[in-house]
Formats: structure tokens, sequence, C-alpha cells
């Protein structure tokens, strides 16, 4: 198992690099995060150890070009920022995990085992169908390149969709996932959201992208 440690503090760096070797790792280190970079591109790495504050580019811009470049290498985010909206930062632009200096050697070395085990699945930073763009951290939706202006809700049942793409999603699930199990409104809203959504994402567009399959739910497709 190969894993890249991406951090400008040599000691720091030459230590994690000999502890993770005595726990039976190969270990690759950079101390920029254009090295860092070049690294996670050039060679397949079981994990990547990344420092935020990096000389170069910083450890948020690693991790959403790897991720944009649908690189889905698993990424541990090491750092002595700790405030929480550092932290979901750094979760939001694809880091599968965050660990605040210092830190106990074991808790790191747990963390890595855990994920690599859950492997290298897609993990997109941005969600895509064919030419439409959703991005959940910053809100924002994107057909070739155009913004598209999304109320809450709106923006709430496109990405249950997306999330679902090529899927036929049920009424009652779009309910649940949006809405709640409990809501006693009429169900009807859902076909009301979906209008909306159709006429902001699909027809300014010429397309079709949202499908009603009857008696079963809905489905977006790339090819609409």
């Amino acid at each position: 198992m190969r894993l890249l440690v991406v951090d400008d503090e040599p000691r720091l760096a030459e230590g994690l690099k000999r502890g993770l070797e005595a726990e039976g790792f190969a270990v690759d280190v950079a101390h920029t995060g254009t090295d860092g970079l070049w690294l996670a591109r050039e060679q397949q790495y079981a994990a990547i150890l990344l420092d935020i504050m990096l000389p170069g580019m910083n450890g948020y811009v690693v991790c959403r070009t790897l991720r944009d470049e649908e690189n889905w290498t698993p990424v541990l985010m090491l750092t002595a920022k700790d405030g929480e909206w550092d932290q979901v930062e750094g979760l939001d632009t694809g880091a599968d995990d965050y660990l605040t200096k210092p830190f106990s050697f074991a808790v790191l070395v747990a963390r890595v085992r855990a994920l690599i085990r859950r492997g290298a699945g897609a993990r997109p930073a941005i969600l895509r169908v064919g030419d439409l763009e959703l991005d959940p951290a910053a809100r924002t939706v994107r057909r070739s390149e155009t913004p598209i202006e999304l109320t809450t809700r709106e923006f709430s049942v496109l990405e249950f969709l997306v999330r679902r793409a090529g899927e036929v999603v049920p009424k009652a699930d779009i309910l649940g996932g949006v809405w709640d199990f409990a809501f006693e409104g009429d169900p009807n809203i859902v076909e009301v959201y979906i209008g909306h959504l159709r006429s902001k994402i699909d027809r300014p567009f010429g397309r079709e992208s949202i499908r009603t399959v009857r008696g079963a739910g809905y489905r977006i497709d790339a090819d609409g």
C-alpha cells in the first residue's frame, strides 16, 4: 500500500513517513501543493495525507483539482486549522476525512486504514448529468456554463434527482428525502417543484432531462 504525504513541515513529514513505513506502508513525501498534485497525478496511491497550508498551491485547491479530474484517491486532510468552517471547506472540496494537529499517530493510522477499506469510489465534489452541473457546497447550478438561479427547495429536489441520475425516483422518495416522511401537506407539491425545475433547467435550453415515468416517478437523464 503506497501513501502520499503532502506537508511543508519537514520534521513532521519525515516523522509520518517513518511511522507509516513501520506500519507496513510505502510512503512518498511532497513539501508543496504543486509537487503533491504532480505526484498524485503520476502515481497510484491507496490514500493521500494532505496539509492545507502549503506553498505553491493550498490543500483545498489540490483536493478540488484531483476531484475535478475524477481522481477519487481517498484524501485525509491534516491541518492546524481547527475551525468548524475550515473543516466544512475541506470536506466540501472533496476530502474524505479531516484530522487536526496535534493528533494521535494511532488514530491517524486507524483513519488511514478505514479510508483504504472504503476504497476510491467516485465521490465527486461537483455533480454532473450531461452538461448540467450542480455544486452542493456552493449551492450553484449551471447548464452549459450558464448559471441558473434556484430556490433552496428547488435545489434540494434537483440534487436528490441528480444523485440518482438514470434511476426512476418515486414521488414518495422525493417527499421523504427533501421534505420528510411526516409531511402532511399535498404530495402533489413534488409535481409543482418538478414543474419549476423544468421551467428553469430544461425549457430555456431546449432540453427534457427530467422525465415523468407514469405510475413510477421521475428520472433525470444526461441525454435530455
